[in-house]
């Protein structure tokens, strides 16, 4: 690894750890954490770590925890809400970093399920961002999995990525698999997806990336988008079941309550996850 990569790993892990911060006392009901009191628990200066954070958060820590106060899920699905079947028409659809992507989209037929991968040659990689660590899973047509693994650990991230393909080849390649995975979150065009999934789960994968950056929508909408209205818990399911953190936005997917609902890399990840992007949308 270069120089600078280390030093943007380093600080990667600052703001991971100062966001779980936040997040744990936004749960505990705690007001506000002081600039100057997140700052010395990461053994910074203010103004230095209100730099550092901006930059790699994109929104200070005052604001950032504007948007992990209790009940923020509820104002979101009432405030921010997207119905699917519209957002094409106003022009939704693709909207934020998603608009940058290349997404190639592989259905599998009956035969290609059973071959469990026989035939694929993945690469895998760990790279460190606002989430988390992440591990990384690339094919030669580009990035087909992205998990988080701050609440579920490493191992367990890539025991689940190796179940998903238990028969295909796998190389190790932190440095390929980063630069795919940097270039797909910072936004630059280029970025490539090849997402690979069963028909229905890639209905709904298709309107997830229609719910736009900073709004959210329901799994009996999602349902209804792909025109099986019945289908919720098989919805949840697939959501569940997206290879793509982030990227193909599962986050986003409330229940009609207005609960998070859950979230296969964790509760944590998920709020962290909308309260960013609630920050970024309302700069």
């Amino acid at each position: 690894m270069t120089q600078q990569g280390e030093e943007d790993g380093y600080y990667w892990k600052i703001v991971r750890r100062a966001i779980a911060s936040l997040d744990a006392a936004s749960e505990a009901g705690a007001p506000p954490v002081p600039l100057e009191q997140i700052a010395a628990e990461m053994n910074f200066s203010a103004a230095h770590f209100q730099r550092l954070f901006s930059r790699w958060a994109g929104i200070s820590p005052m604001r950032y925890q504007q948007y992990l106060r209790l009940g923020h899920a509820r104002r979101l699905l009432e405030e921010r809400f997207t119905a699917l079947g519209t957002a094409d028409a106003v022009g939704l659809s693709g909207s934020g970093r998603l608009h940058d992507l290349f997404v190639t989209w592989e259905a599998m037929s009956p035969g290609a399920a059973a071959r469990r991968g026989a035939g694929l040659t993945l690469r895998t990689g760990w790279a460190e961002g606002p989430f988390g660590r992440m591990l990384g899973t690339a094919s030669p047509r580009g990035l087909c999995g992205l998990a988080f693994t701050e609440e579920i650990g490493d191992e367990t991230a890539l025991a689940q990525m190796r179940a998903r393909w238990p028969e295909a080849r796998y190389s190790h390649d932190d440095a390929g698999v980063g630069a795919l995975v940097a270039a797909a979150l910072g936004g630059h065009g280029g970025a490539r997806l090849h997402v690979i999934g069963a028909p229905f789960q890639i209905k709904v994968w298709e309107a997830l990336m229609a719910i736009p950056s900073g709004h959210v929508s329901t799994y009996g909408e999602i349902a209804g988008a792909i025109g099986s209205p019945r289908a919720v818990r098989a919805v949840g399911t697939a959501v569940g079941r997206n290879p793509v953190g982030y990227l193909i936005p599962c986050h986003r997917a409330l229940r009609a309550s207005g609960a998070l609902g859950g979230y296969h890399w964790g509760l944590p990840v998920k709020r962290a996850m909308l309260a960013h992007e609630s920050a970024l949308t309302s700069l």
